[in-house]
């Protein structure tokens, strides 16, 4: 593989240094997917670590046997997806799909897991984000059991609208229901509550946030609260 100069739109890998990043550019290479593009199935070997850059965003979701896939976590610009501390070939247990299409950082884990004895920095820095999206699911099954369904789906529209920079999410109201395990017409009254004030509308195959404020003062605090300990816990790499 050729060196290439590291793509620095991911905030997880802005956190190196430019020696820790440069011990990266040589094992890593620049891969776009498009929206519902499939990087993992449950049971396939993990052979490469992805960092979403700019407006790409990924979610892990569960395949329950009711034939439901519910979303368990939100992955953008702000982490990365699969062996981040693994070592060695292992299979992946949830499905993760492409949300929005987008340029992503891809390194092999072969050549991560040798970076990571090279640079314990960057295994510094894994680990840490292992504990932070550890922290996300912990959140998101509290906030599954306890918030209702408006509060879930506005906290998830700020979420995505917040990853990607832009205010158009580019789903379905099947998909939302689907994300969240809930029927459609659950999500549909939800949606139209929202529309009706003015915090976003739908289009076909896409949701538009009109009123981020407003839409966040409908959410629940989990968000808050995952931002904060990524702060707390990424803020001392060094």
């Amino acid at each position: 593989m050729d060196a290439m100069a590291l793509n620095n739109d991911n905030a997880l890998l802005e956190r190196l240094e430019a020696r820790d990043r440069d011990a990266l550019s040589s094992a890593v290479e620049e891969v776009r997917f498009e929206s519902g593009a499939v990087l993992y199935e449950p049971g396939t070997n993990i052979d490469y670590c992805y960092f979403p850059t700019g407006s790409a965003i990924c979610s892990y979701f569960v395949e329950m046997d009711e034939g439901v896939a519910v979303e368990t976590i939100l992955i953008g610009r702000e982490g990365a997806l699969g062996g981040v501390v693994s070592h060695g070939n292992l299979p992946a247990f949830a499905r993760s799909n492409v949300l929005h299409g987008g340029v992503f950082q891809r390194i092999a884990l072969r050549d991560l897991d040798r970076l990571k004895r090279d640079n314990p920095a960057l295994a510094h820095l894994m680990n840490r984000y292992s504990d932070c999206v550890m922290a996300q699911v912990f959140q998101s099954i509290a906030c599954n059991a306890v918030h209702t369904i408006e509060q879930r789906a506005a906290k998830w529209l700020v979420a995505a609208v917040a990853r990607m920079g832009r205010p158009s999410v580019t789903m379905t109201q099947e998909q939302l229901a689907s994300m969240m395990g809930v029927g459609r017409s659950y999500a549909s009254r939800v949606l139209q509550r929202f529309k009706r004030d003015g915090l976003l509308r739908t289009r076909r195959g896409g949701i538009e946030v009109l009123d981020r404020d407003g839409l966040a003062k409908r959410a629940c605090a989990c968000n808050d609260h995952v931002d904060a300990h990524f702060e707390r816990v990424l803020g001392g790499l060094y």
